[in-house]
């Protein structure tokens, strides 16, 4: 017989059990859980790696959600890319939080709990598996590979375009389940209800706004297809089973149709940015070989996650070992999948999720130049994870597991993800913790030598700046970033003749690189050649019109040139890209009162004085012209 006490406790855990299993408690707990482990990133500084061009200083995000900018978003290709989603979040970050980092570091953070969240309804509902889903959405939540797509304020493109993609997903599992579908001896093809047909409109919305965040969204389709195999079992055996394959594949056809395009505007885009490394520099043999090592690499920090750095420099080519390895285990896990696909079709889709979405990032297009990276992970480690959690139920069913041990091994393996995250997330404190460790887990990583001499060097720490820039240069001697970093640092110490010399040897190698221009002219104005810097300037807004750095500089030349007429045309359009730089309202104010228009000066004077209050220069302009500063 059994006891009481035992069975009262039996009903409360039961009740308990059954109680968390609602799926608004799961979210919950699951959002919480996120926001708890990450919650340290709030307090993380900028990193000189690419959040100045996303965030900290682009003055179109610095300036939020303007008509301009809003436009601006969607005709740039700024920093390689068109993501206007991203560029509107971030501004939106602005108008809401200010300028801090803080911020931006929140709303990634919110948008990864979200997403958690999201695969688990995603999931659930195409399985009806609660607790199985669950832990799919844990791992995703709590594992160290996305920390670099959190803690990384450049990568909300990342977070961002999930959390439409995943919603186009819900939105797909929508549609299927609400179309009626006739059996397949009528040959009738399917039937849609219209609610359906609202759910396959907006899977599409969802899924260009996903692009429109991201780029490497484009193998949604695919999963679409694989999800159609398992777990909505759309796709059944039979003569039936070419012609049904062959509907849905033209079911998707939009969602293609926006692939494509979205293809073709992304090569196109960084392509002209810069971003596509030159084919003659890493051989197509090279490429598939890295394309191989690094599925296996991202393989084993997804069961193993130590070493995790950013960025993992790509070393043109690697061991012959380490690639046939490589190519064995891919090839085998792939026959694996395919062989054993009626009899594990979780391990089937799970596999070819994971392959899958790693095409468009995999190196066979190098874009940068990394071997492979963390952030790259976000999206496929779902398949991953989904074998995981498959996988160990159909271990669990065979070997007759008690569901306390089961509960246990998955609640330490969320802990150990969970506090591996929270170790990482430290290292993202700042440029300097960052980089530090990149340089203890890799090797030749000549971009962590140059972003701590970048922050060396603003830091005023130049002897250290300097050693990180020769260390930098030792791995590769006519690195263009390197020599420019370089440049700016000498230019910092007034040391324009090496700043000259440095900027120039990056040019031989990359000419039309605005911000080198401008830095060079910048340099060779100071030496007063100023004929020369002209051109550099005019080079450089031929390349970027709307660069206002640019125009501001050749104005200030053109003044001293007492070319007054043209000065003020550039210290305008300056304006209207930066229109609240205090900077260049007094510049404009200079060249005003030489043109004999005190009035208009005294306007510009007051506007500087208004965006930077206390200014005692350009206080000391206003009472030149005899403006009392007086209340």
């Amino acid at each position: 017989m059994i006891s009481t006490e035992h069975q009262n406790d039996t009903g409360l855990g039961f009740k308990f059990a059954r109680a968390l299993s609602n799926p608004v408690c799961l979210c919950l707990l699951l959002a919480a859980v996120t926001l708890v482990v990450y919650w340290p990133v709030t307090h993380c500084d900028f990193v000189n790696y690419d959040d100045p061009d996303y965030f900290s200083s682009n003055p179109h995000v610095l300036s939020g959600v303007t008509a301009g900018n809003v436009v601006w978003a969607f005709t740039t290709g700024h920093a390689s890319n068109w993501h206007p989603l991203t560029w509107l979040s971030l501004m939106l970050d602005v108008e809401i939080f200010g300028k801090g980092p803080a911020g931006p570091h929140i709303t990634n953070l919110v948008f990864h709990a979200a997403n958690a969240a999201l695969l688990f309804l995603l999931l659930r509902r195409l399985t009806a598996a609660t607790w199985r889903s669950a832990f799919v959405a844990a791992l995703f939540a709590l594992h160290p590979l996305h920390v670099e797509s959190v803690a990384w304020i450049s990568e909300r493109k990342d977070v961002l375009s999930t959390f439409f993609g995943l919603l186009a997903l819900l939105m797909y599992g929508g549609y299927v389940r609400k179309s009626k579908v006739h059996p397949p001896s009528q040959s009738c093809g399917a039937m849609k209800s219209p609610k359906s047909k609202v759910l396959y409109g907006l899977a599409l919305l969802f899924f260009a706004f996903g692009l429109m965040s991201k780029p490497m969204l484009v193998t949604l389709p695919f999963l679409m297809l694989l999800l159609d195999y398992w777990p909505l079992q759309r796709v059944t055996g039979g003569t039936w089973r070419v012609a049904g394959i062959r509907s849905l594949v033209v079911e998707k056809i939009p969602f293609f149709v926006l692939s494509a395009i979205s293809c073709v505007v992304t090569f196109i885009v960084q392509q002209k940015g810069g971003a596509v490394v030159k084919l003659a520099r890493i051989p197509m043999t090279g490429r598939i070989e890295n394309a191989f090592v690094s599925y296996a690499g991202y393989l084993v920090k997804t069961f193993w996650p130590a070493a995790l750095g950013n960025p993992y420099p790509h070393p043109g080519h690697w061991e012959f070992h380490l690639v046939v390895y490589s190519v064995a285990l891919v090839a085998g896990l792939s026959a694996i999948a395919v062989l054993y696909a009626r009899r594990f079709p979780f391990f089937f889709t799970g596999w070819f999720w994971f392959v899958g979405t790693l095409v468009p990032v995999i190196g066979l297009v190098q874009v940068g130049s990394q071997s492979m990276a963390d952030r790259y992970s976000y999206l496929p480690l779902i398949g991953l994870f989904m074998i995981l959690a498959w996988g160990g139920g159909e271990l669990w069913s065979l070997r007759r597991l008690p569901k306390p041990f089961v509960a246990l091994a998955a609640g330490l393996l969320l802990a150990a993800g969970a506090w591996r995250t929270r170790i990482q997330v430290g290292y993202w404190q700042n440029t300097e913790t960052l980089f530090q460790h990149a340089m203890a887990v890799t090797q030749s990583n000549i971009v962590a030598c140059n972003k701590l001499g970048s922050f060396y060097s603003r830091q005023g720490r130049m002897t250290e700046a300097m050693d990180y820039y020769v260390r930098a240069l030792q791995i590769r001697p006519d690195d263009p970033d390197v020599l420019y970093d370089q440049g700016n640092a000498f230019a910092e110490r007034g040391d324009w003749d090496n700043a000259i010399n440095s900027y120039r040897r990056a040019l031989q190698v990359t000419p039309d690189q605005v911000d080198i221009l401008n830095n060079l002219g910048f340099a060779l104005a100071a030496k007063k050649q100023t004929a020369e810097a002209v051109v550099c300037f005019e080079a450089a807004l031929k390349l970027d019109p709307d660069n206002a750095d640019a125009h501001n500089n050749l104005a200030t030349v053109l003044f001293i040139q007492k070319n007054f007429t043209e000065a003020v045309r550039h210290f305008r359009e300056a304006l209207r890209i930066t229109p609240d730089d205090p900077r260049i309202y007094s510049n404009l104010g200079d060249v005003l009162v030489k043109q004999g228009q005190t009035t208009e000066a005294v306007r510009c004077y007051r506007e500087a004085l208004r965006l930077k209050p206390g200014d005692p220069k350009i206080e000391t302009k206003l009472q030149s012209l005899g403006v009392s500063l007086s209340r």
